[in-house]
C-alpha cells in the first residue's frame, strides 16, 4: 500500500503558496494530513483545499510537530528562522526561498537535471531560482550530449516573480496609457529602495539590488545557482536580468558554447526533444516559438529559436519560456518531493 504523508504549507496565502496547493490537488499527490501555516496576522483565516475548509495555523516552530514535508514559501527571513526548526523536528523541508540556495551542504535541486544530489539533504532542499531552474533543464542534456563551455543569458521576467503588488501595480499603470512616464510607481525594480519606475510600456533593467560588481543580486543567483546545480565551478556563465510587462511567465536568450565540433542545429534539437520536461517548438518558417503568453499554467519548459552561432562553430543561440510561478517555483518544489518519495529518500 503506498504511504500517505503530513504535509505543511507555509506561506499558503501567496502567489506561490496557492500554486502549490493547486499542483498538490492536481498532481494527487499523497496526502494524509495537511495543515497550512502563514504569519500570525494571517492565523485563524480560513483557506479551501480539495473541497475542504481549513484554518490557517500561526507558523511557529512546534507547528511542525509530526510534519513530513514541509513547502515553505514565506520569504528568506522566515525560511531562515523556521526551516531549521522543521528539520529539527523531523520535517523535511523543500524551501522556495534563497535563503539555503548557496549553502555548501544543502542540496539545490531541479529534479530534471540532479536528482541524485536529493540523498545528501540534511532535512532542508532548496528549490532555485526561477529562471534558474528553466534554463538548466535545457542545459543539463546539452551538457551530457556534447560537453558545456560557456553560457550568456539575458532574461526578459514577468512581474509576477515581483509578486501581487507588482502585478497589480502593472495593471492599474497599463489604464494611464496617455500619461505613462508619470505614473505612480511604488514597487519596480525594488520595492525597498528609494526610486521606483513604471513597468507598463517600458522595460526594467535591474532585478533585484546591485553587488559591488555592477551584477544585480538576481544575475548573481543565477551565475552561481546554474554552476552548483550543474556540478560545474567553473563554468563561464554571465547573465543580465530584465524586468517586462508581462504578468505571468519568464523568457531567456540565451547563448552556449559547447565542447564537441561539428554538431549541427538538428543535433541539438534531437537531444532537447528527448529532454524529460523540454517541449521543442521550434518551426520559424511557421512562426512557431515559445511565448510567455502560451507558457503560462503549463508544466513545461518551451525551448525554440534554436540556431548556430555565425562565428562560432560550436555556438549556439536559444529562446526558453516557462511559467515562473509553475516550473519556475511551486510546480518544481512539488516535483522535489515526489521524486523523493520515487527514490525511497522519504
Amino acid at each position: 500500500m503506498s504511504k500517505f504523508y503530513t504535509v505543511a504549507v507555509v506561506g499558503a496565502t501567496g502567489a506561490v503558496g496557492e500554486k502549490m496547493m493547486e499542483q498538490l490537488e492536481k498532481r494527487n499527490f499523497p496526502i494524509q494530513h495537511i495543515k497550512f501555516l502563514a504569519s500570525k496576522r494571517s492565523a485563524g483565516k480560513t483557506i479551501e483545499f480539495k473541497g475542504q475548509t481549513y484554518t490557517i495555523e500561526e507558523a511557529t516552530p512546534e507547528a511542525f510537530d509530526g510534519v513530513e514535508i514541509a513547502l515553505f514559501s514565506a520569504g528568506g527571513s522566515v525560511s531562515k528562522i523556521l526551516a531549521p526548526e522543521a528539520a529539527k523536528r523531523g520535517s523535511i523541508v523543500i524551501d522556495n526561498t534563497s535563503a539555503f540556495r548557496m549553502v555548501d551542504d544543502i542540496p539545490l535541486v531541479v529534479p530534471e537535471v540532479n536528482p541524485q544530489d536529493l540523498k545528501l539533504h540534511s532535512g532542508i532542499i532548496a528549490n532555485p531560482n526561477c529562471s534558474t531552474i528553466q534554463m538548466v533543464c535545457a542545459l543539463q542534456p546539452i551538457k551530457e550530449a556534447f560537453g558545456l563551455n560557456k553560457v550568456i543569458v539575458s532574461t526578459y521576467q514577468a512581474v509576477s516573480g515581483a509578486g501581487a503588488d507588482a502585478i497589480n501595480e502593472l495593471k492599474d499603470q497599463s489604464r494611464t496609457f496617455g500619461d505613462t512616464k508619470n505614473a505612480e510607481a511604488q514597487v519596480l525594480p525594488v520595492k525597498s529602495a528609494n526610486t521606483h519606475y513604471p513597468i507598463a510600456f517600458n522595460v526594467i533593467p535591474q532585478i533585484d539590488i546591485f553587488d559591488d560588481n555592477g551584477y544585480t543580486l538576481e544575475e548573481m543567483k543565477m551565475i552561481n545557482e546554474t554552476k552548483k546545480i550543474l556540478h560545474m565551478p567553473n563554468l563561464s556563465v554571465a547573465a543580465t536580468c530584465v524586468r517586462l510587462p508581462v504578468v505571468s511567465g519568464h523568457s531567456e536568450s540565451v547563448f552556449i558554447e559547447v565542447d564537441k565540433d561539428g554538431i549541427s542545429v538538428s543535433d541539438m534539437r534531437a537531444v532537447l526533444e528527448s529532454a524529460k520536461g523540454i517541449k521543442v517548438l521550434d518551426n520559424p518558417a511557421k512562426q512557431e516559438y515559445p511565448m510567455p503568453l502560451f507558457a503560462e499554467g503549463e508544466d513545461e519548459v518551451f525551448v525554440g529559436r534554436i540556431r548556430k552561432d555565425l562565428s562560432n562553430d560550436r555556438g549556439f543561440h536559444m529562446w526558453i519560456v516557462s511559467d515562473n510561478l509553475l516550473k519556475g517555483a511551486a510546480l518544481n518544489s512539488i516535483q522535489i518531493a515526489e521524486a523523493m518519495i520515487e527514490e525511497g529518500i522519504i
